[in-house]
């Protein structure tokens, strides 16, 4: 068997590995509300979509944002306005809230990427603080009080999201999947093994005639367009647009959950995600404890599993995960 055939093999095998996971994942999102509270649930499952796509910014195309709560917030914000002032159904409303996230990822990223490493994100932080303080200050916004009160509203028109938790549950989770599939499929596609050379080797991509460029700008624009799919979905759970969602402490939250569930894996960031949102569940009665408990086991877990959760348990299975 020649080498091009081997390669080819390992490509079409790599999807086939992931099966039995996705099923699994799958299953215990249909059965979590019947056993967790949906509520938390849903929040849970809104991060642990923004940690995916922001994964494929940093464990795939190797590009540190620490500005990326500026795309969550901003399609919260959206998602909010459009659903309490506009009057927009929730599908309208989160999709619109999507489009206007892979915008902002457009604009933000045409200027980050025009520079590498620790500059490269003092630019999306300096761009994210910027906004921050925009959010703050615009009147639509709702200043610090932010958007209050939003209705969940009626999907497609008839079935009413507001009337019980299970049913705005199960609109999430479709969310989700979707969006985790579109992920997953960028990742094993051939986009995403350009994108993975570019990680590992950006002059060797170049010499082989790939504009790099362009495809850590459409990374860009995807990941952001995903974390405000996540963004808008979570401020009709939660009735709400606020600041928080745009500080930067929500950045380095998402950076959290990537590190810890492990970067460049498929399922680790969801891991991440779901470990941070228990902790602050169960450490909420510590107050500002919390972020100082969250650093020490942020501290255990790099000492303890370099590569992530996942990214551990992926080299003991040899399998990519």
């Amino acid at each position: 068997m020649s080498a091009p055939t081997v390669a080819i093999e390992r490509v079409e095998t790599r999807p086939k590995s992931q099966r039995v996971p996705v099923i699994v994942l799958i299953a215990l999102i249909l059965i979590a509300p019947w056993i967790v509270y949906p509520v938390f649930l849903m929040k849970a499952l809104c991060f642990a979509l923004f940690a995916c796509a922001f994964n494929l910014l940093l464990g795939y195309a190797g590009l540190l944002s620490f500005g990326h709560a500026l795309f969550f917030g901003a399609a919260g914000y959206f998602s909010a306005y459009a659903a309490k002032i506009w009057g927009w159904p929730p599908e309208l409303a989160i999709l619109g809230a999507a489009l206007t996230a892979a915008a902002l990822g457009l604009i933000v990223g045409a200027v980050a990427i025009r520079r590498q490493g620790i500059y490269f994100a003092m630019i999306t932080l300096a761009l994210a603080q910027m906004f921050y303080f925009f959010c703050l200050r615009a009147p639509f916004t709702g200043g610090e009080d932010g958007i209050q009160g939003v209705p969940r509203g009626r999907l497609f028109g008839f079935l009413e999201l507001g009337r019980h938790p299970i049913t705005m549950y199960y609109f999430v989770s479709v969310i989700f999947v979707l969006g985790f599939a579109l992920l997953h499929r960028t990742i094993h596609s051939p986009f995403g093994q350009v994108l993975t050379a570019i990680r590992e080797n950006e002059p060797r991509a170049i010499s082989l005639g790939y504009k790099t460029n362009h495809y850590k700008l459409i990374a860009f624009v995807i990941s952001a367009g995903i974390s405000g799919l996540a963004g808008g979905t979570k401020a009709l759970v939660f009735q709400l647009a606020s600041l928080t969602d745009v500080h930067w402490g929500t950045s380095g939250e998402v950076i959290l959950m990537t590190l810890i569930g492990g970067m460049g894996t498929v399922f680790g960031p969801i891991a991440g995600a779901v470990f941070l949102t228990t902790l602050e569940n169960y450490l909420s009665q510590l107050g500002s404890w919390v972020t100082v408990t969250e650093g020490a086991i942020f501290v255990v877990c790099v000492l303890a599993f370099r590569r992530g959760m996942f990214g551990e348990l992926s080299r003991l299975l040899k399998r990519p995960l």
